[in-house]
């Protein structure tokens, strides 16, 4: 019997605990889920032409004593490998919430985001929500919108942020990574 207590009061604790949790990011306002990361299609070709510039690299790297380099391109390839063969790719849960950002189980005060910005562009595939943070050092968050309205989150987001207009396109990291299929 009073195992049984035990257990009913832990698991009440954990319930006000999890409740607890959910409270602190504020009120859900919207919510989707995002794969954890972009997998590119590559075909043979490109696994060739990555190997021929990587052997020449690597060459390169001997040939001026820089074994740094050379240890820094083989486990570059050694991680591209490993990612051809990973074809379970989590999802994780993107909230915006009435205090903050949550993407699985980081969270992004809104004081601690400097502006936000949607890109839109049908015709290329392209819909993209960034946040830019206010230290320089955090990088820039880039949540794909997958089939919500971008004028929904537009409006919820207004509430809270500033939004940057005059960014029109994505930035030329995310479209060189696209192009080069990282």
């Amino acid at each position: 019997m009073v195992k049984n207590d035990k257990k009913v009061r832990n698991k009440a604790s954990e319930i006000k605990r999890n409740e607890k949790e959910r409270l602190d990011y504020g009120q859900e306002l919207i919510g989707w889920s995002i794969p954890e990361y972009e997998k590119h299609d590559r075909d043979t070709a490109w696994y060739v032409i990555v190997g021929v510039i990587s052997f020449f690299m690597l060459i390169f790297a001997f040939w001026t004593d820089n074994f740094l380099f050379a240890v820094i391109i083989v486990i570059a390839l050694f991680i591209i490998i490993l990612h051809h063969g990973a074809d379970n790719i989590l999802d994780v849960e993107f909230k915006i919430t009435t205090d903050g950002v949550l993407i699985g189980k980081k969270f992004f005060d809104y004081r601690d985001i400097k502006h936000f910005s949607i890109v839109y562009q049908p015709k290329d595939g392209i819909k993209r929500l960034y946040f830019e943070f206010n230290q320089m050092l955090k990088y820039r968050l880039s949540v794909p919108l997958q089939d919500k309205d971008p004028l929904i989150i537009r409006d919820i987001l207004l509430k809270y942020l500033l939004e940057d207009i005059e960014r029109e396109n994505e930035p030329l990291s995310e479209n060189l990574s696209r192009f080069l299929k990282l």
